[in-house]
């Protein structure tokens, strides 16, 4: 009888994390897809608009991105956390409820993030480079990005467990943008083209993503859980978790948009562009990061609702070595394939980005291997802690971003991102430490 006691909470510890791996693997397909074919269009529009074109491009992306980045909610951990015990039980109008009060909050933030943007550009955009001319395609970019928010749709696939489905509608982006950018090329390669480019690419993903949730009957669930004082009613720390998520995760993703305007603000388009192209081969780590963390999600919100302690910290242990030694590979990579892929995709004027592509990979790696606990904390709703993490690296990254810019320029700026990256990094360590005491002190 003891032995099977004790080897119960081993299979369903082995259970969620082969789910992760599962789940993981769906999302590398798609990003696997999107990898390949960035380097294509990519290389496309850096050929084609050259280091001061593409500068001005990357800027106007970067604040779009900022933008969305600020104003939206991650509506997908909402849905995971409150919707799985209501999914468990079998009540669709709680569920429901869920659903509709996250695609709420998701308008919402489109309609503030909208206005935000037109004062941004109204007030702001000669300083970001973008002049009169390109300020109504910027404009209208941005609220594209904004209206294409699809953390609600995201969520209910990845509560219910489809993330074939997630992973197959994330596809339609990179092929999108492909297609897009090859026909600009041919016909008329300017930056209000290749803008058109990637906003209808954000439109055909969003839209793949509300045909697959409607196939499913989600939007008619939703339709069904009106009340919106009763969900908070059912869910009394819910608005305290959205809105600390939102904050932790403003502050993570934010911080990687924000060091391009910075230099863009401060050396110009050409040193923006540089920095872009450079920042988009070195995200792909950060993106990494991001899902291992959504595929993790479900499962640990799982473990932590029904688990013992021990589990929790061999799941975390667990998440904590497999990204630790993953990064190490990562970063070994970038650094023997980094420089040819730069030079293939942006050729001879961006060579000078070599020095930022290599300590942007170093921050892409220390942000991967602290992913685990960032999650875990997140599922514990302890989300306050890792936004106050967030908050004090960003502000390491800006002071030693500032500080360093007049003497390295870029790449002062990719090292004060290193800088507020390993920052972050230590205090995540310190934090899985006191996580995992409870498993070591557990009684034999």
């Amino acid at each position: 009888m003891t032995e099977d006691v004790a080897e119960e909470p081993e299979g369903r510890f082995s259970g969620a994390m082969g789910a992760v791996w599962r789940n993981l693997g769906w999302l590398l397909a798609s990003r696997g897809v999107l990898a390949v074919l960035s380097l294509f269009y990519l290389g496309i529009a850096t050929r084609s608009l050259g280091v001061y074109g593409f500068g001005r491009f990357a800027l106007i992306i970067g604040a779009a991105q900022t933008l969305a980045t600020l104003v939206a909610f991650q509506s997908w951990q909402v849905i995971v956390q409150y919707g799985t015990p209501a999914l468990a039980r079998g009540d669709d109008d709680a569920l429901g409820r869920v659903f509709r009060g996250s695609a709420l909050v998701d308008a919402g933030s489109a309609a503030i993030g909208a206005v935000l943007a037109w004062l941004i550009l109204e007030f702001f955009g000669e300083a970001l480079g973008i002049g009169p001319t390109l300020q109504r395609a910027t404009l209208i970019f941005a609220i594209v990005q904004l209206v294409t928010i699809r953390s609600t749709p995201l969520g209910i696939l990845r509560l219910r467990d489809r993330f074939a489905l997630s992973a197959a509608a994330d596809s339609v982006t990179p092929v999108a943008r492909f297609v897009g950018t090859v026909l600009v090329w041919a016909v008329h390669p300017t930056v209000q083209g290749f803008l058109s480019a990637w906003g209808l690419a954000e439109i055909l993903t969003a839209a793949t993503y509300w045909i697959m949730v409607a196939r499913r009957g989600d939007i008619a669930l939703m339709r069904r859980g009106r009340g919106m004082k009763r969900l908070l009613a059912e869910h009394p720390g819910i608005v305290r978790f959205a809105l600390s998520t939102n904050a932790s995760s403003t502050l993570g993703l934010s911080s990687k948009q924000i060091p391009l305007l910075v230099v863009g603000a401060a050396a110009g388009p050409a040193a923006a562009g540089a920095f872009r192209l450079a920042s988009q081969i070195a995200q792909a780590l950060a993106k990494l990061s991001q899902l291992i963390s959504r595929a993790a999600f479900p499962e640990v919100v799982k473990t932590v609702r029904d688990a013992r302690p021990g589990e929790l910290g061999r799941l975390l242990r667990r998440l904590f070595l497999g990204s630790g030694a993953a990064a190490i590979v990562i970063m070994a990579l970038v650094a023997v394939a980094g420089r040819p892929v730069l030079n293939l995709v942006g050729g001879r004027d961006f060579t000078g980005a070599w020095p930022i592509l290599l300590w942007l990979a170093v921050a892409g790696c220390l942000d991967f291997a602290t992913v685990g606990v960032d999650t875990v904390m997140t599922a514990l709703q302890r989300a306050g802690t890792v936004f106050a993490i967030r908050a004090l690296g960003a502000g390491l990254m800006l002071a030693a971003a500032f500080a360093l810019m007049p003497f390295f320029g870029p790449t002062g700026v990719a090292i004060g991102v290193a800088i507020g990256s390993a920052g972050v990094a230590v205090m995540m360590a310190i934090v899985a430490v006191r996580l995992a005491k409870p498993a070591a002190k557990r009684p034999s």
